[in-house]
This record gives C-alpha cells, structure tokens and sequence, in this order.
C-alpha cells in the first residue's frame, strides 16, 4: 500500500510540472508587450568651428537605438519588446502637432528641442499623460521657475555643469578667473551659471569681458592668420588670473582661445577643459565596453546627447522590468519614486531630485582627449549627496511642480 502512495505522490508531483511547463510555455507564447517609445528631435545640426565636433546626422537618435537594443535583452525575458519611434521637427514645423502624433502611439517621449519650445509641448501634451525625457536642453529654469510635473531632465542644467567646473579649479587653486562671454542669450545664461559657481565655492572673477559676434564666415583661408593677430590683442592687458573661462555655447570664438591668449594661461568652459555629461574618452567604470557597442552601432564615438538619450531610454527599460508593467503611469511613478536608481558608467547609481525631476549625475571633466577629472570633487559635502553639490540644490529651488 505504501508502494501506491509513493507512486501516486510521483504521478500528482509529474502531473503538476507538466502543467507548470504547459503554462510556461504558453507565456513565452504570448504576444510580448509592446512598449514604444518617442524621440522628438531637431532636423539639421549646428555649425562648430571645429570640424571634428560637427554633430552626425543621428546624434542623439543613435544612443536612443543602442539603449532600444540594451532594454530588448533584458525584456525578452520579460515578455516585453521595446521599439524607438524618430521625429524630427523642422524650424518651420510646429513642435507640438508633432509631439501629438507621437502621443497616439507612445507614453514617453525623448525630447531634444529648445527650452520654450519643450514648454509649449509639455503643456500640449500634459492632457494626454505623457511623460517627456528632456534630453537636450540645460536651461535651469525649465527646473526652476518653469518646471512642469510631466517633464523628466536627464540632461545635466548649467548650473551643473558650471559648479562640476568650478569645484575642479577650486580644488586646484585655480581661484582667480577672466570671464569672457559671448553675445548671446545663451552665452549669457552659461555666464550667470559660471558667476553662480564662483560665489558658491569661493573663485573669483577678476575681471569680464564680452566677445560680440560680428557675423560673417567662421571659415575662412586666412582665419589662421587673423585669429592668431586678433585673440592676444582681445585677451592683453587683464588682471593676474589663473584661468580663462569662456561661455561661448554659440560657438563663436571659445575654441579658438588656447594656445593664443596673450598671457600663458589655461582655458576652460566652453573650450580647453570641458564640463559635460559624457565625452568620447570616457572609459573609466566599464565605460569601454559601453564605447564599443556604440561604435559597432554608429560607426562613430558616442558624445554627450547620445549618452543623455541612451540614459532616457534605459530609465524607461529600468521602470518596466521593476514594475513588469507596459503601463507608462506605472513607470513613471517608479521613475519618480524614491526605489528609482540607474547605472550609466559614471561611478555611482544615478537618481531622480525628487523636488524637480533633474536627474542626479557626476560631470567630466575633458580636454577633447582625456577625461581630466569627475566631480563632485573630494571634499565637497553634502548632508543627502554629494551629486546635490551640483546645481540648485533643494533649499534653494523655484519648482512647485504642476
């Protein structure tokens, strides 16, 4: 009798894995759930002074596909397939029609678009439930006195990128500085972001001086010639500073200042040493292995906004493999929730401020060659921290998110 039991346990015990492995099989058999995500982009690119920093085609757009490919190997497990819908919008085209075609097919949108032109969709959209990634633009005050309750940051603000300079030159001692901005409105914006850091962490600026954009070719055959006469002349007669630091996000004249200033001194900001969110250089925390599979992607290096569209769309993949959900509230809820962090190859989980939605991040530090440095520099502390060392921190913030 006991033989019977044993047996009939076996046959109960079989009879139950295979209805374990029937039912597995018919998950993996179901259709996946589709999760597509939007890339709202500028057509063209724009003009540097430099040739080999000439944006390709597909900036941006190409780490949104790697970060597709990335989220499609974990989601195979998950039953889920994510796919990247491309837009691009002309300067004659409305942004907002555009975003509201996307809107028909997608809950998140990437958007790489200018600060009033982000606004004006995010407010089109904001009916609609749709979560945008703000990828490009680092206007401090779409985190500020702008914010919008459906717009994520995931490009760094000014006021990042100018403290991530400033801790570094303060820490080398390099405290006395000659500000030269250009014309510009957002040469002006950087500039009030570098004057900022100055007072937050104790430099100097000895001196300003505005460099005014005169039109005319940038390129030309005797440019050499006369840009090697012209910036000794605009530099001469400072006061003793330590460094030159350029706003200059117009590309007008920054990188045409080291190795021609008249006294020997080093440059940073928008030209010589360089805060961003990425650099092509970057191979420190197993970055490498990230540089090669975009380059086996992109046939190029990948640069700053296609690390910042890469972070958006793994934020998203990161939001539906913890939730197990396709539902864009439920993600954006995760994304927005303090159990939210990410990998991106920069030393340290990245986070959602939770006062303004900016997304937590080191800066580099590049020279066009190397990665010089990372901050938040050693020494900079913070009571939550230290990446709230960058940029405006809680206390002082604007945002009443809505």
């Amino acid at each position: 009798m006991g033989g019977h039991v044993v047996l009939g346990v076996l046959a109960r015990s079989l009879i139950g894995a295979i209805g374990l492995i029937a039912a597995a099989t018919a998950a993996g058999a179901a259709e996946p759930v589709d999760i597509a995500i939007g890339y709202l982009g500028r057509a063209g690119v724009p003009q540097t002074l430099s040739p080999l920093d000439q944006p390709a085609p597909d900036d941006g757009v190409a780490g949104a596909r790697l970060a597709i490919e990335d989220n499609n190997t974990t989601g195979k497990f998950l039953n889920q397939r994510f796919t990247l819908i491309d837009r691009r919008v002309k300067d004659d085209e409305d942004a907002a029609q555009a975003a509201n075609e996307l809107a028909g097919q997608t809950g998140f949108i990437l958007a790489d678009l200018p600060a009033d032109t982000l606004l004006k969709v995010a407010d089109t959209l904001r009916p609609r439930g749709i979560t945008l990634l703000n990828v490009g633009t680092t206007d401090d005050r779409l985190r500020e006195q702008d914010c919008r309750a459906n717009v994520i940051h995931v490009a760094p603000t000014r006021s990042m990128l100018a403290d991530g300079l400033a801790q570094y030159l303060v820490w080398k001692q390099w405290k006395r500085w000659l500000l030269v901005t250009g014309s510009h409105d957002n040469d002006r914006l950087f500039a009030d972001a570098l004057r900022r850091a100055a007072t937050r962490f104790g430099a100097k600026i000895v001196e300003e001086r505005t460099f005014e954009d005169t039109g005319g070719a940038r390129r030309t055959d005797s440019g050499v010639t006369l840009i090697q006469r012209q910036m000794p002349v605009f530099t001469q007669k400072a006061p003793a500073y330590d460094v030159l630091v350029a706003a200059d996000e117009s590309e007008v004249f920054a990188s045409y200042l080291p190795y021609r200033t008249w006294d020997a001194r080093p440059v940073a900001g928008s030209a010589g040493l360089r805060p961003t969110s990425w650099d092509p250089s970057q191979d420190q925390w197993g970055a490498t292995q990230l540089q090669n599979r975009f380059m086996k992607l992109a046939s190029r290096r990948m640069d700053a906004l296609d690390m910042q569209a890469w972070m958006a769309i793994r934020m998203v993949g990161e939001a539906a493999s913890r939730t197990n959900s396709g539902d864009a509230k439920t993600m954006t809820d995760y994304l927005k929730s303090p159990n939210f962090t990410i990998a991106a190859f920069k030393g340290t989980r990245l986070s959602l401020r939770d006062w303004n939605l900016q997304l937590r991040q080191p800066i580099l530090l590049a020279d066009g060659r190397m990665i010089v440095s990372v901050s938040p520099q050693e020494g900079f502390l913070h009571q939550v921290s230290e990446l709230d060392t960058l940029g405006v921190d809680r206390p002082e913030t604007k945002c009443k998110l809505q």
